[in-house]
C-alpha cells in the first residue's frame, strides 16, 4: 500500500504551474525588449552563442528537481507488512433510496444530492466503526460491503444516482432485508441500519421486514427526507407524469418510517433544510455497545523519499553542467544543442 506520511507538504506543488506562468511571461517580456533593438532574426545572427533552448531546458530541469523534492517532503511510503488490527466499534449499514422520487426538489438542489452530502460528512466522522452501503429503488443492491476503508466509502457515495437501480419504485422491505443480510457475523448486537428515504414504499411490507431485522439484532434508524406537502419530480429536465398525464408529486411518508424505527429500538429523524439529521443519529449510535472487530492493516511502512531526492540531485547536476550559451569547444557535441 502506498501513502504520503506528510501530505500537507504536497500543497507546495501549486507553485509549479505558478513558476511556469512566471517563466513564460518573463521570456515574452525579454523578447519584446530585444525587439526594440531591431529584427529578432538579425539579433540572433549577431549573437550565435545565445541559446534560448538551453535556457528553457535548464528551467525544465530545475522545475523537475523542485517537484521531486516537494514529493520527497511528503514522505512517500510503501506498506511493508500486514498485521491484524483489533478495534471496538459498531457496524453501520447505510440504505440509501435512489429512486426517481429522490430527485424531487423540495430540498435544494434535490433530495438525493442533499443525502449524498450528508452521508459523505457522516463517513468523515467515523473512526473505529465499520460501514457498508445498500442502494435501493424497486430492487435493492449492495453497493459497498462492510469495510473500514472510509476513502472508498466516500467515493461510492459520490456516485449515487437513480441509474444504479434499473427497477424504479421504493421497496423498503427489500432494502431492510438486504441490509440485515449484509452485516458480518462478528457484529451481533452491534448493528445499526440507517435508512434514508422519502418513505413512499410500494407493494411490500416494510413493517414485517423491520420485525425480521429486530430478531436479527439490528437497530434501524430512519431519516425521512422530503416534505409532507411533497414536490414534483424532475427527470432529464422534464416533470414526471403518471399514465393519465397528471404531474407526479412525491410526498414524505413519515408514519411508516416512525413505525420501523420504534419497532427495532431506533429513532426517526425528519430532515430539514439545515440538517439531514445524520449527526444526531450518529450520536445515538455512539452510545451502542461496541464490538471488537479484527481487520488486516499495514503495520510498517518503508520510506521512499530518498529515491526522489537522488533523482532531483541528478537533474540539478545536469542543469549545473548545462551552459546558458553554446560552447565553441563543444559545438560538435549535440547533447547541449
Amino acid at each position: 500500500m502506498f501513502r504520503f506520511a506528510r501530505p500537507e507538504y504536497l500543497w507546495l506543488l501549486v507553485l509549479v504551474p505558478i513558476a511556469v506562468v512566471v517563466f513564460v511571461v518573463y521570456r515574452r517580456a525579454q523578447r519584446r525588449r530585444l525587439a526594440r533593438f531591431g529584427d529578432i532574426d538579425v539579433i540572433r545572427e549577431l549573437m550565435p552563442e545565445a541559446s534560448p533552448r538551453r535556457v528553457r531546458n535548464k528551467f525544465v530541469l530545475i522545475l523537475g528537481a523542485l517537484t521531486l523534492m516537494t514529493l520527497a517532503l511528503g514522505q512517500p511510503q510503501f506498506g511493508a507488512k500486514l498485521h491484524e488490527v483489533k478495534r471496538k466499534g459498531v457496524e453501520i449499514m447505510l440504505a440509501v433510496d435512489v429512486s426517481n422520487s429522490m430527485l424531487a426538489e423540495d430540498f435544494a438542489p434535490n433530495r438525493l444530492e442533499r443525502t449524498k452530502n450528508a452521508v459523505g460528512r457522516l463517513i468523515e466522522q467515523l473512526d473505529k466503526d465499520r460501514v457498508g452501503m445498500v442502494v435501493f429503488a424497486g430492487e435493492a443492491y449492495v453497493q459497498l460491503p462492510i469495510t473500514s476503508d472510509y476513502i472508498s466509502a466516500k467515493s461510492f457515495v459520490a456516485g449515487l444516482s437513480p441509474e444504479m437501480v434499473p427497477v424504479q419504485g421504493t421497496s423498503l422491505a427489500r432494502a431492510i432485508d438486504l441490509g440485515v443480510r449484509s452485516f458480518s457475523d462478528q457484529s451481533r448486537q452491534s448493528r445499526a441500519l440507517i435508512l434514508v428515504t422519502d418513505g413512499e414504499s410500494h407493494d411490500d411490507d416494510p413493517i414485517a421486514a423491520a420485525q425480521r431485522a429486530r430478531d436479527a439484532g439490528v437497530v434501524i434508524y430512519t431519516v425521512g427526507i422530503g416534505t409532507p406537502q411533497g414536490a414534483p419530480i424532475t427527470v432529464g429536465g422534464e416533470m414526471m407524469k403518471d399514465d393519465e398525464g397528471q404531474m407526479v408529486v412525491s410526498k414524505l411518508d413519515e408514519q411508516t418510517l416512525q413505525q420501523i424505527a420504534v419497532l427495532t429500538g431506533g429513532s426517526y429523524v425528519r430532515a430539514s433544510e439545515r440538517s439531514v439529521g445524520l449527526d444526531e443519529i450518529l450520536k445515538q449510535i455512539g452510545r451502542m455497545e461496541k464490538k471488537e472487530f479484527a481487520s488486516m492493516a499495514f503495520a510498517e511502512y518503508n520510506d521512499q523519499f530518498h529515491y526522489l531526492l537522488a533523482a532531483a540531485l541528478v537533474l540539478l547536476l545536469v542543469e549545473f553542467g548545462m551552459l546558458d550559451r553554446k560552447n565553441r569547444l563543444l559545438a560538435r557535441i549535440s547533447i547541449f544543442k
